[in-house]
C-alpha cells in the first residue's frame, strides 16, 4: 500500500495546487488554492486559452486587472470543481486582509461569480486570511451559509478566535512556522520535535478538546515526513511533489493525534484587545502573519502586472 493510500485512512487529503493534470492524477477530496499558485497556473500552457478567452470578455471600462483576476481565480476554480468531488477554496485579496466589510463585499462577490457559472456555494470555500479582520468577516459569512477557509494562521489566539467565530475550516501552517524556527536557532528538526508538526497537532488537540466543529487542515508542508507526522489531522492540504513521493513510496501509516477525553469550550470568546496581545507575544506568529500577507499580496501584484500586459497587446 503507498503512503497516500495509507494518509488516507486517517486524513481527508486536498491538493495545494492550481494545476488541473495534479488535481486530475491524485484525485483529492478538495483543492486549496491562493494568488501564488493562481500564478503559477496562469504560467501553465493549459491554461493560456481560459485566460485569453478571460481576457478578450472582460469589459475594459468595467474590469480592471484586479476584478479579471477574480475572474481568473473562479474560472480556474471552476475546472477544479467539475473534477472534484468536494470543495474548492478561493482567496479574498491579501490587500483586504485589514477590512472587514471589504472583505465581506469581495466574498459576496466571489461567491456570485461561482453561483453564475452553475458552481453551488456549498462547493466554494472563501478563504481569508486570520487576521482580526478577517475572522470577524468570517463571522459573518458563515452566518449567511457562506462558509470560509482561514489561511495564514500561526498562533493559537488565531487558532481560537476562528473557533469562537465559528469558522468552518482553517490552515494552521507547517512548514512556514519551522522554516521561521530553523532559521532563528539553527537547528533541524526531526518529525518529533519540528515545531510546524507540534504547533498543528496543538491545534487539532485544542480543538478536539473544546469540542469545536472548525474543521483544521494542516497546510504549507517541506516535506513528507511532516506530513506523515500530521496524520489524523482532519485534513492535510498537500502540494504536489509531496503527493508524487506519497504515492510512490509503500508503507503502513499510523495516526498521529491523539483524541482527547476532556471536552469543554470557552466560556468567553477570546476579546480584540486579548487576541490582539496573544498574538503579538508569539514572535513567529506576528511575523510570519505579516509576511504571508505580503507575500499574497505581492503575487497578486504580478498577477495584475502581466494582466495589464495582455489588456495592453490585445489593445
Amino acid at each position: 500500500m503507498s503512503l497516500l493510500t495509507g494518509l488516507r485512512e486517517h486524513s481527508l487529503v486536498v491538493a495545494d495546487t492550481g494545476d488541473l493534470d495534479a488535481i486530475k492524477r491524485y484525485q483529492p477530496q478538495d483543492a486549496t488554492t491562493n494568488p501564488s499558485l493562481i500564478l503559477k497556473a496562469f504560467e501553465l500552457p493549459r491554461y493560456q486559452e481560459m485566460i485569453d478567452k478571460v481576457i478578450a470578455e472582460s469589459r475594459p471600462k468595467e474590469s480592471g486587472p484586479s476584478q479579471i483576476v477574480d475572474q481568473l481565480s473562479v474560472a480556474i476554480g471552476e475546472q477544479i470543481a467539475n473534477v472534484i468531488p468536494g470543495r474548492i477554496s478561493t482567496e479574498v485579496s491579501a490587500h483586504l486582509s485589514f477590512d472587514t466589510q471589504a472583505s465581506i463585499r469581495k466574498a459576496y462577490e466571489l461567491i456570485e461569480r461561482y453561483e453564475k457559472l452553475g458552481i453551488n456555494r456549498n462547493r466554494v470555500l472563501i478563504k481569508l486570511a486570520s487576521t482580526w479582520e478577517g475572522i470577524r468577516a468570517a463571522e459573518l459569512l458563515e452566518r449567511e451559509g457562506i462558509n470560509c477557509n482561514l489561511t495564514l494562521l500561526f498562533s493559537d489566539a488565531q487558532a481560537q478566535a476562528c473557533f469562537d467565530a465559528g469558522v468552518y475550516l482553517i490552515s494552521p501552517f507547517v512548514g512556514r512556522v519551522s522554516d521561521w524556527y530553523q532559521k532563528t536557532t539553527g537547528k533541524q528538526f526531526t518529525p518529533e520535535d519540528d515545531p510546524g508538526v507540534l504547533f498543528v497537532k496543538g491545534i487539532c488537540e485544542r480543538a478536539a478538546a473544546g469540542n469545536y466543529d472548525t474543521v483544521v487542515m494542516g497546510a504549507s508542508f517541506r516535506t513528507t515526513d511532516q506530513v506523515l507526522a500530521l496524520a489524523g489531522c482532519h485534513r492535510l492540504t498537500i502540494s504536489p511533489a509531496l503527493l508524487e513521493q506519497l504515492d510512490s513510496l509503500e508503507g503502513e501509516v499510523a495516526s498521529c493525534i491523539q483524541p482527547q477525553s476532556v471536552t469543554h469550550k470557552a466560556s468567553t470568546p477570546l476579546a480584540e484587545a486579548a487576541f490582539r496581545w496573544q498574538h503579538n507575544q508569539d514572535a513567529m506568529a506576528n511575523e510570519m502573519l505579516a509576511d504571508g500577507i505580503r507575500r499574497f499580496a505581492s503575487d497578486q501584484q504580478t498577477l495584475e502586472s502581466l494582466i495589464t500586459q495582455r489588456l495592453t497587446t490585445r489593445v
